[in-house]
């Protein structure tokens, strides 16, 4: 497995129970398909360089995991389809 980093910003009239579900949801999809979630840290909500779709702010969310190609596919898939997710990107961590 692989360390990745995760970062996604929801959609900023989401409350504290609806960030806490899709925070679960994604790391569910990860542990299901063979991932290792190491940490998952709420960054706050903080305005956006640029307005996406109306929004001037969003819910910054940082995810720390060890993944293999199945659980990749999963998390991005779900992360594109939900409506509650304005952006993510996840990136490989170099090895030390």
């Amino acid at each position: 497995m692989r360390a990745y980093e995760l970062i996604f910003v929801t959609q900023p009239d989401l409350d504290e129970e609806g960030l806490t579900g899709l925070v679960e949801r994604v790391k569910e999809v990860m542990t299901t398909n063979g991932g290792e979630v190491l940490k998952a840290e709420h960054m706050g909500k903080r305005r956006l360089a640029y307005t996406i779709g109306r929004h001037r702010e969003g819910h910054y969310v940082l995810m720390e995991a060890n993944l293999e190609r199945p659980a990749i596919t999963a998390v991005e898939r779900d992360l594109r389809l939900s409506d509650d997710v304005l952006r993510h990107l996840l990136v490989r961590m170099d090895e030390e």
